[in-house]
């Protein structure tokens, strides 16, 4: 049976059983909800409120049988939860992991309610999923089990309705196939997804988009913070889509990235690497290892290094009350949904290590996927530079926010985020609904 590479990332071996039991054993959806009742009791959000705005509007969970290239039937179990459309139709990404599942799922969803609103695009949150590893099927595979699923949930999709994206394991092909199957029924609809390739309807600047709305937010954050990122030692966990293009686009403000890691494991030089060819070493070898001048280390010891910046961007659950105390970064950005357990949360403030949250750090995507639903819409293309421009301006409006009300009443950032997208979507849902 032949692998398909998805595009953009080299194929990944299987993580550790280390790596796996600490993603294993976290409730996400305990997480998100824990922190979105530390908000709502800070703001008095009134209880009615507070009943609509936690559970999801719908949970959908279908099976997707697959023939597989050997000839035998595989059955996989896929979701999508549609946590909040007040604001906007659902929006949020489909992701291929072995380790999906519903209560995943339900917490990607609803961080993706809270990311919307803060980054201001008029849309709600949702999140997808299919229980898979996408690293050991092959494209004829992978293509069958998007349009299996695509038929599953076709009834809850819509231009207006909720509009997939790519997360983990998938990338723009895969939602070319999604277009395509929703097409067959409902005609040409390229709205209907977003991430896809440039020539079938994508945004110049989506592939990038994350990464570059996490670099802007680390320039911000170190600017609040007396860090001068030009002189910065920065350490990030994660190399693929985000972890890359975060690490490419922060090596070009002068900060020297001096160890990247990926599931198997990382790399670190004193000197800093050069995030650019590493990539090129990474697509080529699929490997960090062997890269010149650089020596391997563990995950373990990346998050444990002495530098300005660390900079978590690939699945959550990295930092908890385990390892806190070896982390020695003045400043974390979250890349990663959900890297940072609450336990951690405060053992890091506690000690003055300032935690940028997720639903901040990470919304350059959707602000992205905004814009190409836009264009996709108008049937017009915008230009790269429009794009990180309209990009540029909310991320920092987003921050401003933020670090505003932070500031103001003298709360952590992660708190000044979840008031200041609840008391969005709590508006909306008084307008609307009460």
């Amino acid at each position: 049976m032949s692998t398909v590479v998805m595009p953009s990332a080299p194929r990944s071996p299987a993580p550790t059983a280390r790596a796996q039991r600490t993603c294993a054993h976290l409730d996400f959806n305990r997480i998100t909800d824990e922190w979105f009742q530390i908000a709502a009791d800070h703001m008095k959000l009134e209880r009615e409120i507070q009943l609509l705005l936690r559970s999801p509007y719908r949970e959908l969970i279908v099976q997707i049988p697959v023939r597989m290239d050997d000839g035998h039937l595989e059955l996989f179990h896929g979701f999508r939860v549609q946590h909040n459309a007040v604001r906007g139709p659902y929006k949020g990404g489909i992701r291929y992991h072995y380790e999906v599942d519903l209560g995943e799922i339900r917490s990607l969803a609803a961080l993706m309610t809270w990311k919307t609103a803060l980054v201001d695009v008029p849309f709600g949150g949702a999140k997808g999923g299919v229980t898979c590893d996408p690293t050991h099927m092959s494209r004829n595979e992978l293509q069958a089990l998007t349009r299996g699923f695509t038929q599953k949930i076709d009834m809850a999709l819509g231009v207006y309705r909720d509009i997939p994206a790519p997360d983990v394991g998938t990338n723009s092909q895969v939602m070319a196939w999604i277009m395509d199957e929703f097409g067959k029924k409902n005609g040409y609809s390229p709205a209907i997804v977003t991430g896809k390739p440039v020539n079938l309807g994508g945004s110049l600047g989506r592939e990038a988009a994350t990464g570059r709305g996490a670099t802007i937010i680390t320039q911000e954050a170190c600017t609040a913070y007396g860090v001068d990122l030009r002189r910065a030692r920065v350490a990030i966990q994660g190399f693929g889509n985000v972890g890359s293009w975060t690490a490419r686009l922060v090596a070009r403000t002068g900060a020297k990235v001096i160890a990247i890691s990926d599931v198997a494991g990382g790399i670190a030089c004193e000197r800093g690497l050069d995030p650019e060819r590493l990539w090129d070493h990474y697509r080529a070898s699929g490997s960090l290892a062997g890269f010149d001048g650089s020596r391997e280390i563990s995950n373990d010891d990346l998050l444990a290094l002495d530098v300005d910046v660390l900079i978590p961007a690939a699945l959550g659950g990295a930092i908890t009350e385990d390892n806190a105390a070896d982390v020695q970064a003045r400043m974390i950005i979250e890349a990663a949904n959900s890297p940072v357990t609450p336990a951690a949360d405060d053992a890091l403030r506690a000690r003055g290590v300032h935690v940028v949250p997720d639903i901040l750090v990470n919304g350059g995507g959707v602000t992205v996927s905004y814009f190409e639903w836009v264009q996709n819409l108008q049937q017009f293309h915008w230009s790269l530079e429009r794009v990180n421009t309209e990009l540029e301006a909310r991320m920092k409006r987003a921050w401003g926010a933020v670090f505003e009300r932070s500031t103001g009443e003298r709360i952590p950032l992660r708190l000044a985020a979840y008031v200041e997208a609840l008391n969005r979507v709590a508006e909306a849902t008084r307008q609307r609904l009460v």
